[in-house]
């Protein structure tokens, strides 16, 4: 795609919002990923909100976008829509369009660069430049061993002291097989989390 129509498309996707609240999900390469086309809907579902994703490449591998109803955002999207100083930079305008960023799953070395600042691809670079008074919401997913490394409730710790909130991981059995914590949130957890943060009706206007 010519740089001239990727930018007519960015703006003609976020003009054409049908939502009220915007709601960023940021997916990465965790197995729990495959669970993208579910959360997506069921946020849809939502009253008033609209949904565009963000993800990693390694995420690609465990789910097919074909199966997810919105616009899904990656690397190559960020380097072909910019070619000079006039081109809107994607991860700037996905952090303007955004009233909620959430990241389901969250994977470990996703997290251990965002507690480290790290910013290599979109996702990260969305997370760096987030505006902290807008609800950032994580969604921990990882085998049972590495949730228990010492250096995972650190980092979790970090991300809370961003002002970051955390949907903790639950314990199953895990698709490797091994049974213990480290398992996304249920879809619904995540979604009635979210539902917490829609914009209210203004009382003020109500009254007048």
């Amino acid at each position: 795609m010519q740089t001239d129509d990727c930018v007519s498309f960015l703006k003609s996707d976020f003009l054409t919002c049908s939502g009220t609240f915007r709601v960023l999900v940021g997916v990465t390469g965790s197995v729990a990923a495959l669970k993208l086309p579910t959360l997506v809907s069921q946020l849809l579902q939502l009253h008033g909100v609209d949904v565009r994703v963000v993800t990693t490449e390694h995420a690609k591998h465990f789910y097919n976008p074909a199966e997810v109803s919105v616009k899904i955002y990656s690397d190559k999207d960020e380097w072909e829509l910019w070619k000079q100083r006039s081109d809107p930079v994607l991860h700037i305008e996905l952090r303007r369009w955004a009233d909620l960023l959430v990241i389901a799953p969250l994977d470990a070395n996703t997290l251990g660069k965002i507690a480290s600042g790290i910013c290599d691809n979109l996702l990260t670079c969305v997370v760096r430049a987030w505006d902290t008074s807008r609800p950032l919401l994580f969604c921990p997913a990882m085998n049972t061993a590495m949730w228990l490394h010492p250096i995972t409730s650190q980092q979790v710790s970090r991300l809370k002291e961003f002002g970051y909130v955390e949907i903790p991981c639950i314990a199953k059995k895990l698709v490797c097989g091994d049974e213990g914590k480290g398992a996304m949130a249920e879809v619904s957890t995540i979604v009635s989390v979210v539902k917490q943060y829609l914009q209210k009706p203004d009382e003020s206007s109500q009254k007048a």
